[in-house]
């Protein structure tokens, strides 16, 4: 038998939340190059305009690269990268290497695929562009290629089922998002930096909205489900923590916290998912319709709303790319790029924290009250006296690990560059093309989240009812008081113009 840290050690190399915090850690390290080595080491990352001849459409990031190496070679290693660290983590979490391996050329490729078209110009291009571009109209819907693998995804999934089997080893929606949350992090410290006291405005405020949404939703959802829906209490709590808090995470921690039946969380689990893609397919552009003058009010929405680490983020950047292409040709207003993003990710992020603390909570109200005694009496540390003996590090085993490396990430580029000004400038040139990968992991989770978002299974399973309550929970009153809680915290504060 395994020491108990030997059990801990293994862990650092088996949970997908701590690969999300090795890889997000290694691509900031190397986007760290123009600071700790001087040259550029994530200069060759594949960068993708706006085109009406694709030939021009790919180009490194770096113009010192771009004069010596061609758009399709810089793709090709941008592919080779992705596909060598996520290999290794895939390896180390017990995944079928070589299914991995081609499932993922695959996805790569056609998330790839749907970001070039996202990026034609008659899609892409903002009105001030139109000219460069010599075309008389564009729609001028930024992130579109997000939208475009997310339904090439769904169609897979939904319509050839047996290429989404042989994909599943590799579509990690949560992993590619955590990774890119962790890359993020970076990213935002510098803004934090050239922005202090809007940055801290964004933090304060985030909290508090996360915490009154726990008070607001929770209860609520809990009480429908009971005494409108007649589920039991171990139906409830955890489908009343997945509609209102954070989605497939909060309702696996919930399901542990109460010793649900693990049959529980999985059902629920994927009904969350499906609804996680309804969301991602109307909320940005609600978002970018009837927010578009208060793009902080719509970032802190999706963060709120959108019930995955992967969908809320991935709402987030379309949302902040069509209000941004709206606004510039409305207004001619221009902001500075990822501040409704980061709205979007605080929000998400501290929902992502008190996940582990909400379960902890919960564990103890069902031992102290005998809210389920079937439960209770079957759960292998129920006591003598009927309650559970809860220990504290069940907090550190519900905790969203890869929260560590987002925090550090930012943390460290925070204080590097309040103790180091000089750095900013080149800290910011490699933490932009770091985070031209986190880029990426984004997409390939948008074309994951559709690939498992299987409609036809999830009804076949009878889960009608679980649907409506959701259905209910969620468009009856969730997304409205989400959306009244990020207007009081953000109403009026706006987010920086571009330099």
């Amino acid at each position: 038998m395994s020491s108990p840290a030997n059990a801990g050690g293994s862990k650092l190399l088996k949970l997908e939340d701590w690969w999300a915090v090795w890889l997000g850690l290694f691509v900031f390290i190397l986007g760290l190059g123009p600071v700790l080595f001087g040259s550029e080491t994530l200069g060759w990352v594949i960068k993708t305009s706006a085109w009406t001849d694709i030939f021009k459409a790919l180009a490194p990031i770096s113009k010192a690269y771009a004069k010596s190496m061609s758009g399709f070679t810089s793709l090709f290693l941008t592919y080779l990268f992705l596909l060598a660290i996520t290999t290794i983590g895939a390896a180390a979490m017990g995944s079928n290497v070589k299914r991995f391996m081609a499932g993922f050329t695959i996805i790569f490729w056609l998330t790839y695929g749907c970001i070039i078209l996202g990026e034609y110009a008659y899609i892409a291009a903002t009105p001030n562009k139109r000219a460069a571009f010599n075309i008389p109209w564009s729609m001028g819907l930024g992130e579109m290629g997000l939208v475009f693998a997310m339904l090439v995804g769904l169609i897979i999934g939904n319509f050839f089922t047996g290429l989404a089997r042989f994909l599943e080893e590799a579509a990690k929606p949560e992993w590619f998002i955590k990774t890119g949350i962790v890359i993020l992090g970076a990213a935002l410290g510098i803004k934090t930096i050239e922005a202090a006291a809007l940055a801290g405005t964004i933090i304060v405020r985030g909290l508090c909205a996360v915490v009154e949404a726990y008070l607001i939703y929770w209860p609520v959802v809990y009480f429908v489900s009971r005494k409108w829906f007649k589920f039991t209490p171990e139906w409830s709590a955890p489908l009343a923590s997945g509609i209102s808090i954070c989605g497939v995470s909060a309702s696996i921690a919930t399901g542990a916290a109460i010793r649900a039946r693990p049959v529980v969380p999985i059902i629920l689990s994927a009904v969350i998912i499906v609804f996680v893609a309804v969301e991602l397919l109307i909320l940005p552009w609600l978002a970018a319709a009837f927010l578009y003058t208060e793009p902080m009010v719509a970032g802190a929405w999706m963060g709120l709303a959108v019930k995955s680490d992967g969908g809320a983020i991935a709402s987030g950047a379309l949302t902040e790319g069509l209000i941004y292409s709206k606004t510039l040709a409305a207004t001619g207003v221009k902001y500075a790029k990822d501040w409704v993003l980061m709205v979007t990710t605080t929000t998400k992020v501290f929902i992502d924290i008190f996940i582990g603390v909400w379960a902890f909570i919960l564990a103890i109200i069902w031992s102290v009250y005998p809210i389920d005694r079937r439960l209770q009496a079957g759960s292998a540390v129920a006591a003598g006296n009927g309650r559970y003996k809860v220990s504290p590090m069940e907090i550190w085993e519900r905790f969203p690990k890869f929260i560590i490396g987002f925090v550090f990430t930012m943390a460290f580029m925070f204080l590097l560059g309040l103790s180091s000004p000089d750095i900013v400038k080149p800290a910011k040139t490699g933490m932009d093309q770091a985070n031209a990968l986190r880029s990426l992991f984004f997409a390939l989770c948008f074309f994951s989240i559709g690939l498992v978002t299987n409609v036809r299974k999830l009804w076949a399973e009878g889960m009608g009812r679980i649907v409506v309550v959701y259905a209910v929970c969620l468009f009856g009153f969730i997304l409205w008081v989400g959306l009244l809680i990020s207007f009081i915290f953000y109403h009026g504060i706006m987010p920086p113009l571009a330099k």
